[in-house]
C-alpha cells in the first residue's frame, strides 16, 4: 500500500476503494500535498481492473472546509495549469474535470462542514451523498470572489445559486438533497452504511458499461453548456481579485487568518462565528 501523507486509502467492500481525506485537525483543508495525492489515487483506482467505483470521504468532525489558506497554493501544484492571471481558477476548474472525466465512478461522502473548496470536490464527483445535518456553502463570497468552479447555478437552480452566492449562507444537507446538490441525505450515524450500499450495487455492473453510463449523462451536460460555462467563470473568479474589497481582504488575511475570517463571518453570527468550529476558508 502506498504511503500517504494527507490520505488514507482502504477497500471497505469488494471492488470499492474508499479515500479519507486524513487532516482532521485543519478540517481538511485541500492543500497541493493531499490533491496530489488525491488525483493521483483517483487515476491510479481508475486503471485498476479491481476498482470498480471510489468514495471520498473525510476524517474527523468535516468533510472539507475549503482550500488551506495557510498554504502557498501557487507553489508545487499537482497538474500543470497555464499561468498568468486567474491561474488558480483554472487550476481548481481541471482538478474539477479531472475527476469528472475519469471512466469509473466517485462518490462523494459528506459530513459536517462542506464549504468552498469542499463543495467543489463534491461536486466534481458523480453521486453525492450527505449527512442531515452537514453545512454546504461558499462564504468566500461574503469577502473575497464568486466561486473558483462556478458550478452552483448547474446544480441547485438559479435562484438558489443566487441566494447562496449573495448570502454566503449555508444550507443543511436536507436542503441539499431537495435542491439538487445530493442525491440524498441520511442521518449522520447512518451515512457511511448507505453508502457503502449505493457503491456495492454500482459495484456490481462491468466498469466497460459504467463508463458508458457515466458518459451518456456528461455529454448531455456538456451540450446543455455546463463545460464551456464553468470555464468562462474562471474569468469572472478573476476580476474579482483586483476589486478593493479582494485586496484588502487579502491584507486582512496576510495580518491574521483567524482574525480576518472571524471579522467576514461575525456580522452573519455563523461559521467560526457560531458554534466555534474553525473553517480554514
Amino acid at each position: 500500500m502506498a504511503d500517504f501523507e494527507h490520505i488514507v486509502v482502504d477497500q471497505p467492500r469488494e471492488g470499492v476503494s474508499r479515500i479519507t481525506l486524513n487532516r482532521p485537525g485543519s478540517r481538511n483543508a485541500l492543500n497541493n500535498i493531499l490533491r496530489g495525492e488525491l488525483y493521483r489515487t483517483l487515476e491510479e483506482n481508475d486503471n485498476n481492473p479491481d476498482v470498480k467505483v471510489t468514495i471520498i470521504r473525510g476524517a474527523g468532525k468535516a468533510f472539507c472546509a475549503g482550500y488551506d489558506l495557510k498554504a502557498n497554493n501557487s507553489a508545487d501544484q499537482p497538474f500543470h495549469t497555464a499561468g498568468g492571471d486567474g491561474n488558480w481558477a483554472r487550476h481548481v476548474v481541471d482538478g474539477f474535470f479531472r475527476v469528472w472525466d475519469l471512466a469509473k465512478p466517485v462518490i462523494a461522502q459528506v459530513h459536517g462542514y462542506c464549504l468552498a473548496g469542499g463543495t467543489e470536490l463534491a461536486t466534481s464527483c458523480d453521486l453525492v451523498y450527505v449527512a442531515e445535518d452537514a453545512k454546504i456553502g461558499y462564504p468566500v463570497v461574503r469577502s473575497m470572489s464568486p466561486p473558483d468552479n462556478q458550478f452552483f447555478p448547474w446544480m441547485v437552480g438559479m435562484r438558489n445559486a443566487m441566494e447562496m452566492m449573495l448570502t454566503g449562507n449555508a444550507i443543511s444537507g436536507v436542503e441539499a438533497a431537495e435542491f439538487g446538490f445530493a442525491n440524498r441525505a441520511y442521518p449522520a450515524d447512518e451515512l457511511e452504511e448507505q453508502v457503502l450500499a449505493i457503491a456495492e450495487r454500482i459495484a456490481q455492473v462491468p466498469s466497460d458499461i459504467q463508463q458508458i453510463n457515466k458518459r451518456a449523462v456528461h455529454r448531455q451536460m456538456d451540450h446543455m453548456g455546463m463545460r464551456a460555462g464553468i470555464r468562462a467563470g474562471t474569468e469572472i473568479q478573476a476580476l474579482a481579485f483586483h476589486t478593493q474589497s479582494t485586496r484588502a481582504h487579502f491584507k486582512e488575511l496576510a495580518a491574521g487568518l483567524t482574525d480576518a475570517l472571524s471579522k467576514r463571518d461575525g456580522k452573519f453570527g455563523d461559521y467560526r462565528t457560531d458554534s466555534g468550529d474553525k473553517s480554514d476558508e
